[in-house]
C-alpha cells in the first residue's frame, strides 16, 4: 500500500469540512516518459487519487448516485492511464484532475466531487536508486470545459495534452455516430452508459475498444436518455480524420471488447457486446 497522501482541509461553502474517498496505489503498466525508450516500452505507474465531496446524501439514503462509485473509477482511472501515453508526469496528473473534477453525466450519475488530490509515481524511473513522484491539488471551480455540438448530441473536451485528447461523446436519445474510420488517429473508447448500441447490438457499460485504423464503426442510443462514451485519441481530435463511410456489405463487424469494471457493473440488456477480462 502507498504512503498516505497529505491532504489539506477542503471545505463546503457553510464552512464545513468535506469528505474525502481516496484511491490509492493503483499501478498501471503504461506508455509514460520523454525519452525514446520510454516511448516504447510500458512500465508501471502508481497513481494515488483523494476526492473531496458532501457524502452525507448518500450516508442517510444509501444511493451511490450521491456519492462516488468507486470501483468504476477505478476502471476509467486506468483506460485513462492506459490510452494516453503521457509524456510527463505533470501531465497525468493533470488529466486525472481535469476528468475526475468534470461535472457528472446524467446516464453515471455521481456527487459533483469539489476538489481533487492526485499523486503519480514512476517508481522505475531511477532504477530505484530513488523514487520520484508529484503529488497536485485542484479544485472544481476553477476547471473549465469546453463543449462542441455535434449532430449526434455534444462532445464535452475534457482535456487535450501533447499527443492526445480526452473526450466525453454525449449521445443524445435516438442519436446516432454514423459508420466512420480514422486513417491517422489512434482511438480508445470506453462505454459509460448502459443504453447504447454499438455495431447494431447492445453493449455494456465499462466495456472498452481500441478502433483499428480504417475500422467502421458505428454507436446509436435507443434510449430515453443521454448515453456517454469516454474517448481518447492519439494524437488529439483531427476533425477531417473522422470519415463517414458506409457500412461493409457484410454488415458491421464486431470487435472484442475489454471491460474495465467490476464484473457486477458490467451487463447489457441481451448480454454484453463482447467482453475479455
Amino acid at each position: 500500500m502507498s504512503e498516505p497522501l497529505r491532504l489539506p482541509t477542503v471545505t463546503d461553502e457553510r464552512g464545513l469540512p468535506l469528505d474525502v474517498i481516496e484511491v490509492r496505489g493503483l499501478t498501471v503498466d503504461c506508455i509514460v516518459g520523454v525519452y525514446r525508450r520510454e516511448r516504447v516500452a510500458i512500465q508501471p505507474l502508481q497513481l494515488d487519487v483523494a476526492l473531496f465531496l458532501d457524502t452525507r446524501e448518500a450516508a442517510l439514503g444509501g444511493r451511490l448516485a450521491r456519492t462516488v462509485h468507486y470501483g468504476r473509477l477505478e476502471g476509467e482511472l486506468r483506460f485513462l492511464l492506459e490510452s494516453c501515453r503521457f509524456e510527463l508526469l505533470e501531465s497525468a496528473a493533470e488529466a486525472v484532475c481535469r476528468y475526475v473534477l468534470a461535472p457528472p453525466t446524467e446516464d453515471a450519475l455521481r456527487a459533483q466531487v469539489r476538489a481533487a488530490t492526485v499523486r503519480v509515481t514512476k517508481p522505475q524511473a531511477l532504477g530505484g536508486r530513488a523514487v520520484p513522484s508529484l503529488q497536485v491539488h485542484r479544485t472544481a471551480e476553477e476547471m473549465h470545459y469546453a463543449m462542441e455540438d455535434k449532430s449526434f448530441g455534444r462532445v464535452d473536451i475534457i482535456h487535450e495534452g501533447e499527443g492526445y485528447g480526452i473526450y466525453r461523446l454525449r449521445i443524445k436519445p435516438g442519436g446516432t455516430i454514423a459508420p466512420h474510420v480514422h486513417q491517422t488517429m489512434e482511438e480508445s473508447e470506453l462505454v459509460l452508459g448502459a443504453g447504447l448500441l454499438l455495431q447494431g447490438r447492445p453493449v455494456a457499460r465499462g466495456l472498452a475498444f481500441r478502433w483499428p485504423r480504417g475500422f467502421v464503426h458505428r454507436y446509436d442510443n435507443p434510449s430515453a436518455g443521454e448515453q456517454t462514451v469516454l474517448c481518447v485519441d492519439r494524437p488529439r481530435f483531427i476533425p477531417s480524420d473522422e470519415v463517414e463511410t458506409p457500412a461493409p456489405a457484410e454488415g458491421l463487424l464486431p470487435l472484442e471488447g475489454r471491460s474495465f469494471y467490476p464484473p457486477e457493473e458490467s451487463s447489457a440488456p441481451g448480454g454484453p457486446y463482447s467482453s475479455s477480462p
